[in-house]
């Protein structure tokens, strides 16, 4: 019997604003690059995995905000979120020291200008740059959302938390360019009707929760309803049928419905 691969701990960020254009809620979505290991090709949200200096931030209460209550798993889960938002997209979900605002949309530029690919490249921690730029990480502006880990059998497996986020005014977020290929503010039907036209490659959790998403008329109720949201751990189960392969999840976890049928068999 196969062994079963070791979860590596990752975050995503679904980072949200209420529509320009229309009534609907905009989420941040990026391409990933086509020669990407895992996911390549698809529309995501920013995220990755936790890293060791995550947990070294953790350890600093004077590095964040927001963190109350929260064990040291739980508090690298957010910070890696945080990090991996301002690495993907150069939207910076923190505060100056001693002040309740978030970083304005000049500040975030200019600190991502200076820092984002040397952050990406490994030649800098992001607790070297909040330290010399007087910076906490707002912990309080993630919302838990989901918790979902990869199936075992696959080569690759992640245990993710997806967050939601209000984006800060004005901070409009790009694409790296390495990683990421395209950026678009997208609604959850646009994105959704993407990925039925083939516009779009979307992962399985991606869908699921732009459905659930979707469901929220704006910003401040999607975050509000989440707040009070017990959220069910979600490790998908493959199948194979006769016409291709179905995916089950709980039922209790909100995503409407068990068994989803998730194409032919390639």
């Amino acid at each position: 019997m196969a062994e079963i691969a070791a979860t590596r701990p990752a975050s995503t960020v679904l980072l949200l604003r209420d529509g320009t254009t229309s009534a609907e809620i905009e989420i941040f979505m990026m391409v990933r690059h086509h020669q990407i290991e895992f996911n390549s090709g698809a529309l995501v949200f920013p995220g990755g995995s936790v890293d060791k200096n995550d947990n070294e931030i953790a350890a600093n209460p004077a590095l964040y905000s927001g963190g109350e209550g929260l064990d040291a798993d739980a508090l690298g889960f957010r910070i890696a979120g945080v990090r991996e938002t301002f690495e993907e997209s150069g939207i910076l979900l923190a505060r100056p020291k001693g002040s309740s605002e978030l970083v304005d949309a000049k500040r975030a530029d200019a600190l991502a200008l200076a820092h984002r690919s040397a952050l990406n490249e490994g030649k800098i921690t992001f607790q070297t740059i909040l330290t010399d730029n007087g910076l906490v990480l707002a912990l309080d502006a993630l919302v838990p959302y989901a918790h979902w880990i990869t199936p075992e059998g696959m080569p690759k497996r992640f245990d993710t938390w997806f967050f939601l986020a209000a984006a800060p005014p004005e901070q409009l977020g790009a694409h790296d360019g390495k990683e990421s290929t395209d950026s678009i503010w997208v609604s959850a039907r646009e994105a959704l009707a993407g990925g039925e036209s083939g516009r779009f490659k979307l992962p399985f959790p991606t869908t699921r929760n732009l459905i659930r998403l979707g469901k929220q008329p704006n910003v401040a109720a999607a975050l509000e309803d989440s707040k009070g949201m017990s959220i069910v751990t979600v490790m998908p189960v493959m199948t194979k049928t006769a016409t291709g392969r179905q995916l089950r999840i709980p039922k209790e976890a909100g995503y409407d419905g068990e068994v989803f049928d998730v194409g032919a068999m390639g």
